[in-house]
């Protein structure tokens, strides 16, 4: 298991007063993380192959795909997390790719964030590492 960010159980936030953006924020260090630990674990050395190889898994492209194929592994709330990632309006145009591919991806992280800021470290690792499984074995981090 990729440690918590933080001290379990310290997040100082609750998150359902927090903006979807900002569970997103999180989210994204917290995947991030998981990624090039994974990365490492492949036996990947190189500086610029890890990044290479880690992008696979970061894109929003991949993160998009995840979310489609978690939806049905997830509780009511979790669900509801998701929901509130997709929908929330960044205030900004993404530069490339479509508009629907980044609110997914913004969904998946808000997702990560809300498991993170809830303090549920095993379901926020069973999660990462069943995406990272996916990823791997649908071809989903294909090549960017």
């Amino acid at each position: 298991m990729v440690p918590p960010l933080g001290t379990p159980g310290a997040a100082s936030w609750d998150v359902r007063q927090v903006p979807a953006l900002a569970l997103a924020f999180m989210g994204d260090a917290v995947w991030s993380a998981y990624a090039r630990d994974h990365v490492l674990c492949q036996g990947i050395r190189r500086p610029g192959e890890l990044h290479r190889a880690a992008t696979r898994y970061v894109s929003a492209d991949a993160q998009a795909r995840a979310v489609e194929w978690l939806m049905p592994r997830l509780t009511a709330d979790e669900q509801d997390a998701l929901r509130r990632g997709r929908n929330a309006k960044p205030g900004h145009a993404h530069r490339g790719g479509d508009v629907l591919t980044y609110r997914h991806a913004t969904a998946f992280e808000t997702l990560l964030g809300y498991l993170y800021g809830s303090g549920r470290w095993d379901r926020l690792d069973e999660l990462c590492r069943s995406v990272l499984a996916f990823l791997d074995d649908e071809g989903g981090a294909g090549d960017v």
